[in-house]
């Protein structure tokens, strides 16, 4: 059951790692190799903040009523959504002028001299990925904090490890096509966090708003499964689909037309994505082809006529 913090960690640890480095590569490549430990120090404050951040929602969630952790639930799950929307479209309109953007921002504080400058850069990009984390992991660590811990910290070995076989050992690896596959993946996650999300201000709504949504918070449909049964969202196999994509036995209207809603419109950019890469595919095909019928049409004017 740690399918889903796994993946949103390893895929957010690769994502920092990915940013160090090409800070770091940038300021060895243009002769400032000695500012390289103040980037280090943003990387390890990052990590502390994000830690700290974490560690402060869980006592804050500790201390509220049985309504307010409802409601909470239900607002973290909205706002982890929408941090993860917003991550794929970024990746997938703005991924291919990333390291530009970064190597610039770097450029201009080493180049004033700021050594804080290099680190507050740093710190920014890779706290920026340790939020977007604890946001991820929020909805997930209210429910189980002991498996979402679990979870995490095998995504951050996981990460730690493939990031260090590839930027430092030479393990090859297509960033792009990982980042649209688990891309792909976060969507269908993204979708059933939102349908949760949903799921916990409507029962907020009724159990303790006093509303009544009517139609909205009626049965979609019964699978009339048992609670026992592996393939409920509470049983064995049920629960990592519940998990990872939102699985319910017995949802309402307004969880499945959310999660319906939100499945269309953002698998596009990844969608996108998956084309620009089929597009390049084609394109380096073509031009081998082409240099292939180059060098047979070469051969064959140097064989002698007959």
């Amino acid at each position: 059951m740690v399918v889903a913090q796994y993946l949103l960690t390893f895929r957010e640890v690769l994502e920092a790692a990915l940013l160090s480095a090409i800070i770091l590569a940038f300021l060895a490549k243009t002769g400032r190799a000695a500012m390289t430990r103040y980037a280090w120090y943003g990387v390890y404050g990052a990590t502390a903040g994000s830690f700290a951040v974490g560690a402060g929602i869980l006592v804050l969630y500790g201390q509220l009523s049985t309504a307010t952790r409802i409601l909470f639930e239900g607002v973290a799950a909205l706002a982890a959504v929408a941090v993860l929307t917003s991550m794929i479209y970024w990746m997938a309109l703005r991924g291919r002028s990333m390291r530009q953007e970064i190597e610039g921002r770097v450029e201009t504080a080493a180049t004033s001299g700021a050594l804080v400058g290099v680190a507050s850069v740093t710190f920014v990009l890779v706290f920026r990925e340790g939020l977007e984390t604890v946001l991820f992991l929020t909805p997930f660590l209210v429910q189980d904090a002991a498996l979402t811990i679990l979870g995490a910290a095998l995504g951050l070995g996981a990460g730690i490890v493939l990031a260090y076989a590839v930027f430092r050992v030479g393990l090859k690896l297509d960033i792009r096509r990982f980042f649209y596959f688990t891309s792909v993946l976060l969507v269908l996650l993204g979708g059933g966090l939102l349908g949760y999300g949903v799921h916990e201000l409507v029962e907020y709504a009724e159990d303790f708003g006093g509303a009544n949504l009517g139609w909205w918070s009626s049965s979609a449909f019964n699978l009339g499964l048992l609670e026992s049964d592996p393939l409920h969202n509470k049983g064995v196999i049920g629960s990592i689909f519940a998990v990872m994509f939102g699985y319910d036995t017995d949802p309402e209207w307004a969880r499945v037309v959310a999660h319906a809603a939100y499945r269309e419109p953002v698998e596009r950019p990844p969608h996108r994505a998956r084309n620009r890469l089929t597009e390049r595919g084609l394109a380096r095909a073509g031009r081998s082809n082409e240099t292939e019928n180059r060098s047979r049409g070469f051969a064959a004017a140097q064989l002698p006529v007959a």
